[in-house]
């Protein structure tokens, strides 16, 4: 009986981790194997501030960034509600945000500690800091140190939501997706 209710259970499953962990690498690695997944949408974000004049959406206004991050990754969770498969994969969760903002040290209005609890995640799998891997470019401004802080604010805010994390060891991105499928 058990395992008919784990079959027809869907299971939304979050990979998280500071800037340049290999998360795009993993989903992208995820999908050539066909598994339904859903990117990370903060480029997007970003990608479209700057074509509005805006250069760094998040440095100059985080609320508002926040905000469309917010927007995005909850029509992401309803969506994956929606899909025919049983487990969907997102690049980041709702509580990444609150992660980021406790990182800059802005406080959040009430309805984003809300849609944390309203969406909630089957399973969170986290990826440490990684420098031989890790890599700037023009939407990743975070040196890697500051790499190491976010992923201790993602650590502390997944917790405070009763998350259990499942932290992915470094290896190649096909062990690093076995060790994720294993584990489902």
């Amino acid at each position: 009986m058990e395992l008919i209710l784990k079959i027809l259970q869907k299971e939304i499953v979050v990979i998280i981790g500071g800037p340049g962990t290999g998360k795009t690498t993993i989903i992208e690695g995820l999908i050539d194997k066909g598994y339904c997944c859903y990117p990370e949408i903060s480029r997007e974000v970003t990608l479209e501030a700057k074509k509005q004049g805006i250069e760094q959406l998040f440095l100059e206004n985080p609320l508002l960034f926040s905000e469309l991050l917010l927007e995005g990754r909850k029509k992401q969770f309803q969506n994956a509600t929606k899909e025919p498969h049983n487990i969907v994969f997102i690049d980041r969760g709702i509580p990444d945000i609150l992660a980021y903002m406790h990182y800059i040290g802005d406080s959040s209005p009430a309805f984003f500690d809300h849609a944390c609890r309203q969406h909630t995640y089957t399973k969170i799998f986290i990826l440490p800091p990684w420098e031989e891997i890790y890599v700037s470019d023009e939407a990743r401004y975070e040196n890697f140190e500051q790499a190491k802080l976010i992923y201790n604010h993602l650590i502390e805010t997944y917790q405070n939501y009763n998350y259990d994390l499942i932290e992915v060891p470094k290896g190649t991105v096909e062990e690093r997706i076995d060790f994720i499928l294993n584990q489902l």
